[in-house]
C-alpha cells in the first residue's frame, strides 16, 4: 500500500461541498469514484476541509491510501480524463504513511471576493459577491487586524459545530484592492464551519457603517453568533492553500 497527497482545484458552483452526500454531487464522491477505476475497489479519500456547497478551492487536499502503482505524473493525466472539467488535479506526490490530509494540516489559507462596483459583471457572478453600495475600505482593514491572534471564535461559527472548542489562531487578516475587487485573506491554525463567512459578513457590516470594529474584541472574546454579523454568501469563498509542516 501507498499513502497519496492529492491537490485540487475546483469550481464549487454546481456541487454540495467537499463531503460526500446522500444527495448532490461532491467532490469527495467524485474523487474517490475515479481513484476506484485504478485500485479495481473502493477508496476514501480524506480532505483537509469540508467547503461547503458553493465554495471553491485553489489548492484543496486529499489523502488516500491505495495499492495500484501508477507514476504520479500519470495518475493526475489520468484522473483529470475521468473527472468533470470544473475539478481538476493539479499534483500527485508520494508521501509517507504517516500523513493525512487534515490531521497533518499546520493551516489553512482563505480568500473572500467582494465586486464593489455600481454594476455586476456577469463573468463573475459565480466567484464575487456584489455589493454596489460605498464600502469603507479602512474601516474593514482596520478591523480585519483585530482577527490576528488567539481568540475564541464562538461568534463567528454556525450554530450546531461539532467543534468541541472554538479556540483558534489567526496569522493573518487583510484586505487588498484590486481591480474593483476588495479581497480578504485569512491564514490560521484552523477553521470552523462558516467562520470566515461570518467574519466576511461582519466585516461588510463595518464597512457600511452598521457597526463599529470597537465590537471585535468583545465577539472574539466568547461572544454570541446572533451578535456578530450574517453569514456571508458562499460564492465568494475560496480555499486556496493548505500548510503542512
Amino acid at each position: 500500500m501507498r499513502t497519496l497527497k492529492i491537490t485540487l482545484a475546483y469550481d464549487g458552483t454546481r456541487f454540495v461541498g467537499w463531503q460526500r452526500q446522500s444527495e448532490g454531487e461532491s467532490i469527495q464522491a467524485l474523487l474517490e469514484d475515479a481513484l476506484a477505476r485504478f485500485e479495481g475497489a473502493p477508496v476514501t479519500a480524506h480532505g483537509a476541509g469540508r467547503t461547503d456547497a458553493g465554495v471553491h478551492a485553489l489548492g484543496q487536499v486529499a489523502s488516500v491510501r491505495v495499492s495500484f502503482t501508477h507514476e504520479p505524473a500519470t495518475l493526475t493525466r489520468a484522473l483529470n480524463a475521468h473527472l468533470p472539467a470544473d475539478v481538476r488535479v493539479v499534483a500527485v506526490a508520494d508521501v509517507d504513511d504517516t500523513f493525512h490530509a487534515r490531521f497533518s494540516a499546520s493551516g489553512k489559507v482563505y480568500r473572500y471576493q467582494i465586486r464593489n462596483t455600481p454594476g455586476a459583471d456577469p463573468f463573475d457572478r459565480a466567484y464575487v459577491w456584489h455589493l454596489p453600495e460605498p464600502l469603507s475600505f479602512d474601516a474593514m482593514a482596520r478591523a480585519a487586524t483585530l482577527f490576528v491572534g488567539t481568540h475564541d471564535f464562538s461568534a463567528f461559527r454556525s450554530v450546531g459545530s461539532d467543534n468541541s472548542s472554538a479556540v483558534r489562531t489567526v496569522t493573518r487578516s487583510e484586505w487588498r484592492r484590486r481591480d474593483g475587487l476588495l479581497l480578504y485573506e485569512i491564514a490560521g491554525d484552523g477553521f470552523l464551519r462558516h467562520m470566515v463567512r461570518a467574519i466576511v459578513g461582519t466585516l461588510v457590516e463595518i464597512g457600511r457603517g452598521w457597526r463599529n470594529p470597537d465590537e471585535i474584541p468583545t465577539l472574539l472574546n466568547g461572544g454570541e453568533r446572533s451578535r456578530a454579523g450574517a453569514t456571508a454568501p458562499p460564492h465568494g469563498l475560496f480555499l486556496v492553500s493548505v500548510d503542512y509542516d
